[in-house]
């Protein structure tokens, strides 16, 4: 009751709960604006036709679940580049540490990867702790 359709689908969207396909008796501009701000994916004018309203619903459905993809490769991505970010930063330690090259130093991530049943980010993370606290 405190809040109008537009900031009710702004939460929506922020929550990445549903996209949000607004049907509303009121086209003018600002309110135009303020649910293009608030994320809602379609706005529709009444009258309606029901032939309108179950294909929009579809296509906004359709986008939802390809931008909800999208975004999840994007995760996907940064946590990778991430963990080449700390791989390399604890290979270059261990070049640094024990003079070795740098596939010696991949190599010793790798097998401490492998033998620990941990992931390559974590084992880097470890060096690069104990490295910190040896340095205390």
């Amino acid at each position: 009751p405190d809040m109008d359709g537009i900031a009710a689908a702004e939460i929506l969207t922020q929550e990445r709960i549903a996209p949000v396909l607004l049907l509303t008796a009121f086209g003018d501009q600002p309110l135009v604006e303020r649910a293009k701000q608030a994320g809602v994916v379609n706005y529709i004018v009444k009258p309606l036709r029901e032939s309108e309203v179950a294909p929009a619903i579809e296509v906004a459905l359709a986008r939802y679940n390809e931008f909800r993809a999208m975004e999840g490769k994007a995760k996907e991505l940064s946590e990778q580049l991430e963990t080449r970010k700390v791989v390399e930063r604890a290979k270059g330690l261990l070049m640094q540490r024990y003079g070795l090259t740098e596939q010696e130093a991949f190599r010793k991530i790798q097998k401490a990867s492998m033998n620990n049943r941990k992931s390559m980010r974590e084992v880097a993370e470890a060096i690069l702790l104990t490295n910190e606290i040896n340095e205390m």
